[in-house]
């Protein structure tokens, strides 16, 4: 066989070829690069949208609205409404890091006051996305905000 000009490029081209397929096959089977989503049930909560913005449209039109602010400390203040009762406030608090989904949690609503403190402990430094689902008097309210945690 001779090597001419040709069969050079095809080689080259062929071996281009499994150098990229490599890399491809390796991100998919390694565990260490993650595929994961930003939520495990993405499609459920798209046919829920109408209700969610239903629920941000009643909590934006609160006299006074729930305020979500970085302590001095790196954790998460969570303030209602103070003309209602905070024994009555229900719902759940959820945490997301659109970076690593490994870190998101979420927690129960439990006030003892008017306002709610998330510490530092469970948060590392970047974005998260702070989602308040809470009602009061059978009315239900819907809370998000991003923040940039130190």
């Amino acid at each position: 066989m001779k090597f001419n000009f040709g069969t050079g490029i095809v080689i080259a081209m062929a071996l281009f070829m499994v150098f990229i397929l490599q890399y491809v096959i390796r991100v998919q089977v390694d565990r260490k690069y993650d595929n994961e989503l930003v939520t495990e049930n993405y499609y459920q909560q798209e046919v829920e949208v109408n209700g969610i913005h239903d629920r941000e449209v009643l909590a934006k039109q609160l006299d006074h609205p729930v305020v979500i602010s970085e302590t001095n400390d790196g954790g998460i203040s969570i303030s209602f409404p103070e003309d209602f009762d905070f024994n009555k406030i229900e719902g759940k608090i959820f945490l997301k890091r659109p970076s690593a989904q490994k870190l998101d949690f979420d927690m129960p609503i439990s006030l003892s006051s008017s306002n709610l403190l998330i510490p530092n402990t469970n948060l590392a430094g970047g974005r998260w996305d702070i989602i308040v689902e809470w009602s009061y008097n059978d009315s239900a309210y819907r809370n998000a905000q991003k923040l940039n945690l130190k």
